[in-house]
């Protein structure tokens, strides 16, 4: 039983001088925030990015309305005239109905599927920002010696963070904004 006890506390001393060589482990790392929609807000090569996707976006998404409407018409006409075409006629305007409608589909993934157009003129126009402020970042962060960086636009769970640790501008400054 004295053994038992005697492990107890050596167990609970190990315990302490680990938890305590840890917190002065994290008091040692220094930690600064940006604010990520306040740097892309104040960037204009963002802007005009974001402003050239929407053209974009809008355009394609133009010609994908055209072609559901002309879908549209066809299924519209086809249920007018149903009942003077012939088996054969009806078979063929359903089968024009579908393939149009096939088209509308294509049409939606080509320009804004997973892999479309919009996604890969996105991943071209706004990824060399993306990293041209990483690399700010990460210079900033080497020059001032801060071990973590995170985004305070990001992270739901912030409360509340002193305006001190907030290093967005100098950020800014480093890309040549403001």
């Amino acid at each position: 039983m004295k053994k038992l006890s005697i492990l107890n506390y050596q167990f609970s001393i190990i315990i302490a001088a680990l938890l305590l060589s840890g917190t002065a482990f994290a008091k040692d790392q220094s930690i600064a925030y940006i604010d990520m929609a306040y740097i892309l807000k104040n960037l204009p090569q963002y802007e005009q990015a974001n402003e050239q996707l929407t053209m974009l976006s809008k355009r394609w998404q133009k010609e994908v309305d055209a072609a559901a409407q002309e879908a549209r018409v066809m299924t519209t006409n086809y249920q007018t005239e149903q009942i003077f075409l012939s088996e054969a006629m009806r078979r063929e305007r359903e089968q024009e109905i579908v393939k149009k409608e096939q088209e509308v589909l294509e049409l939606k993934r080509k320009y804004f599927g997973q892999e479309g157009e919009l996604y890969k003129k996105r991943e071209a126009l706004i990824k060399p920002i993306q990293d041209e402020i990483y690399n700010a970042i990460q210079d900033l962060a080497n020059e001032k010696r801060i071990d973590i960086v995170k985004d305070r636009s990001a992270d739901p769970a912030l409360i509340y963070m002193s305006s001190k640790l907030d290093i967005s501008d100098q950020v800014l400054q480093k890309l040549g904004a403001k």
